[in-house]
C-alpha cells in the first residue's frame, strides 16, 4: 500500500503530459484554421464571428468547458468591459464569450507573437505601448478615438497578470474612456483560467472556466456623474466581491485620476 503513491505519480505525470500535448496541438490546429479564415474573410465582423466560433471550439475540444453567467447584464449598445487578468487564456475566453462587436485593448508586445499577433490585428484589436510614454500617448488617443466612434472595447485594467491569485492595481484607461464617451462600464470576472494555464508553469490542464458578467455602472447614474476614480473603485469593489480573491494592492489618492467633470483634461497617456 505504501508504494501506491510512488506508482501513481509517474502515471499522473504521463497523463498530464499527454493532455498538455493534446491541448497545445489542438490550439495550433484551430489557431491556424482561424488565421486562414481571418485572412480570407473580407469584413471585420465576419472575422470576429469566425474567431468567436474558433475560440469556443478550442475550449470545448481542449477540455476547458466555458460557462457564461449573467450575460443579460451586457447592454445592447456600446459599452466598456473590464475583466480581471489571470492567464494567457483570458483573451480566448472573452473572445468566445462576448458578442463579436467588441475590440480588445492589448499590450503591444502581443503584436510580436507570430500567430497571435496576426490574429489580433485582423480582429481590429487595439495595441497599447506600456513602457514608452510618447508611444503610449499616441496609442491611447487612437483607442479613445475608436471609442468615441461607437466601438465597444474590452480592457484588462491590471495590464498584466502574476502567479499570485488576486486583483492587482488598475490602470485608469478603461474608466477614462467610459467617462469621456459616457457609455456604461461593465465589470466581469473570469474564473478557472489560472488553473487551466498557470502563469508560473504554463502547461495546460483541464478545467472548468466561467465568465461572470456583473451589473453595468453608468457615469451618469442616478443623475449624478460618477468620477473616473469612482467608476474604478466601484468596479474594483464589485469584482473583488465576485471573484473572492485578495486585493493585492490598494490605490492611494495620489494615483487617482481627476473627476469626470475634468476628465477631458486627463492625459491620454494614462490610458
Amino acid at each position: 500500500m505504501k508504494t501506491q503513491p510512488s506508482l501513481h505519480r509517474p502515471l499522473l505525470a504521463a497523463l498530464r503530459l499527454l493532455y498538455a500535448a493534446w491541448a497545445i496541438g489542438t490550439f495550433l490546429v484551430v489557431g491556424l484554421a482561424a488565421l486562414l479564415l481571418l485572412l480570407i474573410l473580407p469584413r471585420q465582423l465576419q472575422r470576429r464571428r469566425a474567431a468567436r466560433a474558433a475560440a469556443r471550439v478550442y475550449l470545448t475540444v481542449a477540455g476547458m468547458p466555458l460557462t457564461v453567467t449573467a450575460a443579460e447584464w451586457l447592454p445592447a449598445g456600446q459599452c466598456v468591459v473590464v475583466c480581471n487578468h489571470a492567464s494567457y487564456l483570458d483573451g480566448i475566453v472573452l473572445t468566445a464569450a462576448l458578442p463579436p462587436h467588441f475590440a480588445f485593448v492589448i499590450k503591444r508586445e502581443m503584436a510580436d507573437f507570430p500567430m497571435a499577433g496576426a490574429l489580433l490585428k485582423r480582429l481590429g484589436s487595439q495595441f497599447v505601448e506600456r513602457t514608452d510614454r510618447q508611444k503610449s500617448a499616441v496609442d491611447a488617443r487612437r483607442v479613445l478615438r475608436h471609442a468615441t466612434q461607437g466601438q465597444s472595447v474590452v480592457f484588462f485594467p491590471e495590464g498584466t497578470f502574476t502567479a499570485q491569485a488576486g486583483l492587482n492595481k488598475f490602470h485608469a484607461g478603461a474608466f477614462v474612456t467610459a467617462a469621456r464617451v459616457g457609455c456604461p462600464l461593465v465589470p466581469a470576472v473570469v474564473r478557472g483560467t489560472r488553473r487551466a494555464l498557470p502563469p508560473e508553469f504554463p502547461m495546460p490542464r483541464p478545467a472548468r472556466i466561467e465568465l461572470e458578467v456583473l451589473p453595468a455602472l453608468h457615469p451618469g447614474e442616478e443623475g449624478i456623474e460618477l468620477s473616473v476614480s469612482g467608476l474604478r473603485d466601484r468596479a474594483r469593489s464589485c469584482m473583488l466581491a465576485a471573484l473572492g480573491e485578495p486585493d493585492l494592492t490598494c490605490c492611494d489618492d495620489t494615483d487617482r485620476p481627476p473627476d469626470t467633470e475634468r476628465a477631458r483634461s486627463v492625459p491620454v497617456s494614462r490610458l
